[in-house]
């Protein structure tokens, strides 16, 4: 099968389209062949050499597909051969195949078509376990986005709205603002030009925003202690700014804020699987009824890999970037 390795070509990782065996799926496993692969930050950052797949998975690029199941592993209940998937990978999403466990397969939603179905399993699962299971987001709370544009905003904005909540989301220019409040952003700031501290309180009559979504890291974090709402809540999933930061907490601890970091990909099986069945029974309908949709920046063949992913570095995109075989 064709699929994407990382090489090093004049002292340099590049991505190169190369001939590797098609697997073949183990006991729980399911093998679909890929309609469309999502790009992810983590995949970017692979290549950088700073987030290593989990042991036991594939060191080949690609954390969500959609496709078809062609073949099921030893056991496998859920998924039968012809279904329209999507799936979560810990690897090997940028090929013509794709393993990935039955635990982490969701049907492809009636109404969103099979190519454009691989924007979402990435996003769905770290929003619904951030904003839900550690950020414990609760009935009429605020929420702030940062990086609203991006593939993880765009459907942030979406499903906080869909389920009531007032948000605002941060981002670099007036089209990708007018991007976020279109999907139900009720203020989309923009970092370049306004203090997304100051906006917040304004717009909450000085109470502070009960959950943040961050990924910038960096001088944010102490910003997102002064934007919070006592008892408020913040998320780390990515730190684009840099990990180290001078933080004043004194913030922290007069509003009693909770301040969590968390990633995905390592998680087992098992707790992957339980966010699955979240999504079926919370998102998916959402996705179905048309109130969250998929939001597709660009596809690019697979063999521009190179170029898709320097068009995510640039931070030119609104919504996701995908890859089609």
């Amino acid at each position: 099968m064709k699929a994407i390795r990382v090489e090093t070509k004049n002292g340099e990782p590049a991505l190169v389209l190369a001939e590797l065996p098609t697997p073949s799926p183990k006991a729980g496993e399911v093998l679909i062949k890929v309609a469309a692969a999502g790009i992810n930050r983590g995949d970017l950052a692979q290549v950088r050499g700073a987030y290593p797949p989990p042991p036991g998975a594939p060191d080949t690029l690609g954390l969500e597909v959609s496709g078809e199941v062609v073949e099921t592993g030893q056991g496998v209940t859920q998924s039968q051969v012809g279904d329209a998937v999507c799936a979560l990978l810990p690897g090997g999403g940028y090929a013509e195949y794709a393993i990935a466990s039955e635990l982490c397969v969701l049907p492809v939603p009636k109404g969103v078509a099979l190519a454009d179905a691989a924007a979402l399993p990435e996003v769905h699962f770290t929003v619904w376990t951030n904003l839900m299971d550690s950020a414990r987001l609760k009935t009429g709370e605020t929420v702030l986005i940062h990086g609203g544009s991006s593939g993880i905003g765009t459907a942030a904005i979406q499903l906080c709205h869909a389920r009531g909540h007032t948000v605002f989301a941060t981002a670099g220019s007036v089209e990708k603002c007018a991007a976020c409040e279109k999907l139900g952003a009720t203020r989309a700031i923009n970092y370049r030009e306004e203090d997304f501290v100051a906006v917040t309180k304004d717009a909450t009559g000085g109470k502070g925003i009960d959950v943040i979504l961050d990924m910038v890291g960096g001088d944010y974090i102490e910003r997102n202690f002064r934007a919070a709402a006592i008892w408020g809540r913040i998320v780390n999933i990515a730190f684009q700014k840099g990990m180290a930061a001078d933080v004043n907490y004194g913030s922290m601890l007069m509003k009693r804020l909770s301040h969590f970091g968390t990633t995905l990909r390592a998680r087992s099986n098992a707790e992957k699987g339980a966010i699955r069945d979240a999504l079926a029974r919370e998102v998916w309908p959402l996705i179905e009824a048309g109130r969250v949709r998929p939001v597709i920046d660009r596809i690019f063949p697979l063999a521009e890999a190179g170029p898709a992913h320097a068009r995510m570095a640039g931070g030119a995109n609104i919504g996701k970037i995908l890859l089609t075989p």
